[in-house]
């Protein structure tokens, strides 16, 4: 048993307000994430969670899809605040009628409370039965005006801290293009178009990480004039990648086998990009994939 204090947040509001971006930014963040937890099992799922050494930190979703169980909600936040267990918050998201409507519009869903009625209507019930839960809300944050972006911002400046803030690194990934692009790739860049060091016989067998096969690769004009428009491009975007929330960023580096090009560019990218203080990891997706291909032949 743990006696570490549980960080909970209810994330609840109008149905097409935002929930489903804002329980993504708390998984993002380091919450455990449950969406659409019946209220009367928050107190049962909190006692186990007590018992556990699990995460303790935990945002879960509770809204009007769930409305049988809804009535009870209020007795059971107020036990909750009472519980000195709990670090207890309720982020309540909002948005104007008009923007609700456009929404639903926009995704041709139906609104929970008006299956078969108006998208108005279920919203003017939803409204009336959540004003006592938006009344107790601690943060409610109206996302009329906001995009998703700025919405995963919010929630990370007014929920996250050193401890659950997930770093930002950087995966760099050498590749052959003749095995299928990384599926993961975030930037892609095609070194294809330099010398091949394959057709030395004395670099066929080594890969870019020898000093050989790098020195053939880099000790070329084309080379070097790549590498500088390559860091010029990606170093001074590297911030913006960070402060759009995004927790890896990953930069695939292919040549047509993987073994050479790729891997000598891909090496010298990560150093560079590491000098500049940045967390980064090298891979080589490819690099001893002839190899292999040769052995089992």
């Amino acid at each position: 048993m743990s006696d570490k204090k549980i960080e909970l947040v209810i994330v609840t509001g109008m149905s097409g307000a935002g929930k489903t971006v804002a329980i993504q930014s708390f998984e993002d963040l380091g919450y455990f994430t449950i969406d659409n937890m019946p209220p009367t099992l928050v107190p049962k799922f909190i006692e186990i969670l007590k018992q556990t050494n699990e995460n303790k930190r935990v945002a879960l979703v509770v809204d009007m899809r769930s409305r049988r169980f809804f009535k009870e909600i209020s007795v059971i936040l107020d036990d909750l605040e009472a519980n000195h267990d709990l670090d207890f918050r309720v982020l309540f998201l909002d948005a104007t009628d008009n923007e609700l409507v456009a929404r639903y519009k926009e995704t041709r869903r139906s609104h929970p409370l008006a299956a078969t009625g108006r998208v108005m209507d279920g919203i003017k019930l939803e409204r009336e039965l959540l004003a006592p839960l938006k009344s107790m809300s601690q943060h409610v944050v109206d996302t009329s005006e906001l995009t998703p972006r700025q919405l995963r911002q919010t929630i990370s400046e007014e929920f996250s801290s050193e401890s659950n803030t997930v770093p930002f690194r950087i995966e760099v990934v050498s590749f052959g293009f003749k095995y299928g692009l990384p599926l993961d790739a975030d930037l892609v860049f095609d070194v294809r178009f330099l010398p091949n060091p394959y057709y030395l016989q004395e670099l066929r067998e080594k890969s870019g990480i020898d000093q050989e096969v790098y020195d053939f690769v880099m000790n070329h004009e084309e080379s070097s004039v790549f590498y500088q428009h390559l860091t010029e491009l990606i170093l001074p975007i590297l911030p913006a990648y960070q402060k759009e929330g995004k927790s890896l960023l990953t930069i695939a580096i292919g040549c047509t086998g993987g073994q050479h090009r790729s891997v000598a560019f891909a090496h010298r990218l990560a150093k560079t990009i590491e000098a500049e203080a940045w967390t980064v990891n090298e891979s080589h997706r490819d690099k001893n994939k002839r190899k292999e291909t040769v052995n089992r032949s």
